[in-house]
């Protein structure tokens, strides 16, 4: 894609954009339809295209698969963490009130923190599947 430079300019001026949206997504997940998945996919949608502009290694380098192994594993340590916090504060799992002094603030706590977890695993999982397809190294049987 190195001379097609148009789509390499367009790409530098829309990813700051995709990313935002993603962003954007993520933070009215829990009042408004979307959240955790939507904004997920959202963001990887940015990584991916910048693979496809750049390529494969370009990608890497900014977004390597060390990291984006570490986020999906934080973001289901994050996941599991908020249902293990709402054992220990005495309700049931999942059951977010118990998470603050009041049932709303709890609610909110809780569901904020379970979309973050869904988009760090889900975003960070879709890119690991385009650095497998892209790359080669994925063998379906």
């Amino acid at each position: 894609m190195k001379d097609h430079i148009v789509l390499r300019v367009v790409a530098k001026f829309v990813l700051p954009f995709i990313l935002l949206f993603g962003m954007y997504v993520q933070m009215h997940g829990e009042i408004t339809p979307g959240g955790g998945f939507q904004s997920g996919v959202v963001i990887a949608c940015a990584f991916i295209l910048y693979g496809l502009i750049y390529g494969l290694h370009a990608a890497q380098r900014v977004f390597p698969r060390w990291l984006c192994l570490r986020l999906s594993a934080l973001g289901l340590l994050l996941y599991a963490g908020v249902g293990v916090a709402t054992l220990m504060n005495g309700g049931e799992l999942l059951n977010y009130s118990v998470l603050a002094d009041s049932q709303t603030s709890g609610q909110h706590l809780g569901i904020w923190l379970i979309e973050l977890g869904v988009c760090l695993t889900v975003a960070n999982v879709m890119v690991l599947i385009y650095y497998g397809f892209a790359s080669h190294k994925m063998r379906i049987r």
